[in-house]
């Protein structure tokens, strides 16, 4: 299987279908307080990245990682910020470029793979903001490397990222009624640890194939990419997405900068 093409399939169908809050583009209320200096978006399900990571992006040059929708790039374009939004899903670039072309922003959309960033030249962007999705990348390390690459030397990654005892859990299981119990070990990944009768399922519904990735790999990985951890916080979900978030946040967000003097 090609997992690229088929997450990018799966995640056009979800957007199209509007069954995700991910795939809600945001109102113009929302683009008309940012104009107005009043705005803010999320790394993780429901915790406001703090202001201060950002380092201020009015002329900044944002490069939207992973994060179509019709949500950040256009909320951080209407903060003054010249957007790049590079995401797998053609349908979910299609929101950020309607949200743009109804409140009259420029954003540009580019389609591609998070872990190659070759087509942007070293040093292209001050800031990358990459909310939680590289949970669909297999190799979460090349993602680190070439955000290192592609950033300036004063530049900034936003990241979240889910906590990997998610998926610990068989949660299809416990969505049927089945005990909060430990099921699978770590690393996890659909397409190689779902029993075979759960993962023909999991395909013919058109769901994506998503994977774990460790802390040595999500932290340690943008350490050996030449960064430096300057924020952290953890976030939780609701009781409705998982049962998980009555015990531990269920992921988590880094502030990294490339130039270590910067901090």
């Amino acid at each position: 299987m090609d997992i690229f093409e088929y997450n990018r399939e799966s995640w056009n169908q979800q957007s199209t279908s509007g069954a995700s809050r991910w795939c809600e583009p945001v109102d113009p209320d929302t683009i008309a307080a940012a104009r107005n200096g009043s705005w803010s978006v999320i790394l993780t399900p429901t915790r406001t990245v703090p202001e201060s990571w950002f380092g201020g992006v009015n002329g900044a040059r944002v490069l939207c990682l992973a994060s179509g929708g019709g949500q950040q790039a256009p909320i951080l374009a209407a903060a003054g910020a010249n957007v790049v939004s590079f995401d797998a899903s053609d349908e979910q670039l299609a929101k950020d470029a309607a949200v743009a072309e109804r409140e009259g922003l420029s954003i540009r959309c580019e389609r591609g793979d998070m872990a190659d960033l070759s087509r942007f030249a070293d040093g292209t962007f001050d800031l990358i903001f990459h909310p939680v999705s590289n949970v669909f990348a297999r190799d979460v390390r090349s993602v680190w490397r070439e955000c290192h690459r592609v950033l300036n030397d004063d530049g900034r990654l936003l990241a979240g990222f889910m906590n990997p005892c998610f998926f610990l859990f068989d949660h299809e299981h416990i969505e049927q009624g089945g005990p909060l119990q430990v099921a699978f070990t770590l690393p996890f990944a659909d397409i190689e640890d779902l029993p075979e009768a759960q993962l023909e399922a999991r395909i013919k519904a058109g769901e994506a194939m998503e994977f774990s990735h460790s802390l040595d790999a999500q932290i340690g990985g943008q350490l050996d990419a030449g960064f430096m951890l300057a924020g952290f916080y953890e976030d939780r979900w609701d009781d409705d997405a998982t049962p998980l978030n009555r015990y531990m946040p269920t992921s988590m967000a880094t502030l990294a900068l490339k130039n270590h003097r910067a901090a």
